[in-house]
């Protein structure tokens, strides 16, 4: 049975108008990223994970990640840590900041999260893991999500019994990917797992892991019971896979490809200043310019250019007729207020 990714859905009191959400992930979840991938057809887009530490310690880097733009919503802020009265002030900056969710991270495999007691080493601490979730959803009225995998070991089913105590403790929708921690991103992704937690809990369960077309959204939309589906590395300069998902040609022009690039690196260097985005932006040159876009050497080409003002007259000479699409582009774009560009005053705990 077609599932329409069109129709609507709710986490809590808010509305989802799609069935497709866009994954939060560590140095590639900017606005740029985030505002494209609802141009595409995102319902939710969520930001990187950003650690409670860093909010509580007023890091200004840390604070740039709660920026929210207005064509933003609704939007999920992704924390991470391991104390709940942390977490529970994150909370509480994130509601200021203008999310609409509050996304808790039990997933991110990576040992230098893990190591902390956070992530996905909450899994193998269920009571802790609850705790935190309840002082968050005590913290806010926002609805609180959870993403986590499957367990830390190959082959684990503790997601299922963590799962539960989780929507019990207060979380109104859990995200399932469905490998191991161990696994990182090999492998295939199990997605009976999802289907059997959709079974054991009452609120939205979102699909995640190697949702790369229509064909396997719609497949494991109908056979788990999920509410939603998840793209993450498939969106990676590749906002077409989005818009395939939900229906719509995904054959760029290479005028279209190179459109959609400038206004990353021009979006992203106004969030991030041309010093960061010039190092940030270079892994996405082959993201965007590979799938036999253009030739290989052309992306190295690009990668060795010193600013971003030659990147971009670099893309232009290769593809003229994209300065005409970028213009079309930029005009359809919503004006974005600058003043929800900025945190309010109280984020930073000063006058």
């Amino acid at each position: 049975m077609q599932v329409d990714l069109w129709e609507s859905w709710f986490i809590g009191g808010v509305e989802i108008p799609t069935r497709l959400v866009l994954a939060p992930m560590a140095g590639v979840s900017v606005q740029a990223f985030r505002r494209q991938g609802r141009r595409y057809g995102a319902g939710l887009v969520c930001s990187e994970m950003v650690s409670v530490a860093g909010i509580a310690h007023r890091n200004e880097r840390t604070l740039g990640y709660l920026r929210v733009a207005s064509d933003e919503h609704p939007l999920a802020i992704q924390i991470f840590g391991s104390e709940p009265t942390v977490m529970a002030e994150a909370a509480r900056m994130v509601e200021a900041a203008g999310a609409d969710i509050v996304d808790i991270n039990f997933g991110c495999p990576v040992k230098k999260v893990t190591k902390t007691g956070a992530g996905c080493s909450l899994l193998d601490e269920p009571e802790q893991a609850a705790r935190i979730v309840a002082a968050v959803a005590e913290a806010t009225p926002l609805p609180v999500s959870v993403k986590m995998r499957r367990g830390t070991e190959n082959g684990s089913r503790v997601c299922l019994e963590v799962g539960p105590r989780l929507v019990e403790a207060g979380a109104a929708s859990l995200t399932l990917h469905p490998r191991s921690a161990k696994q990182m991103y090999t492998g295939q992704a199990d997605h009976s797992l999802t289907a059997e937690l959709v079974e054991l809990v009452d609120v939205p369960v979102i699909a995640s892991g190697d949702i790369t077309s229509r064909a396997r959204a719609q497949a494991v939309l109908a056979t788990t019971g999920a509410s939603a589906v998840m793209v993450g590395r498939a969106a990676q300069g590749n906002p077409w896979a989005l818009a395939e998902i939900m229906g719509s040609p995904a054959d760029p022009s290479r005028e279209e490809v190179v459109a959609e690039l400038l206004l990353f690196i021009r979006e992203t260097v106004r969030e991030l200043g041309e010093f960061r985005a010039a190092g940030f932006l270079k892994k996405f040159y082959g993201w965007y310019l590979g799938r036999g876009r253009f030739p290989k050497p052309f992306k190295q080409e690009l990668v060795m250019l010193s600013t971003v003002e030659e990147v971009e007259m670099r893309l232009l000479a290769a593809a003229p007729g994209a300065r005409e699409v970028l213009e079309r582009i930029e005009a359809e774009q919503p004006a974005v207020d600058d003043a929800l560009l900025e945190l309010p005053v109280s984020i930073y705990g000063g006058g």
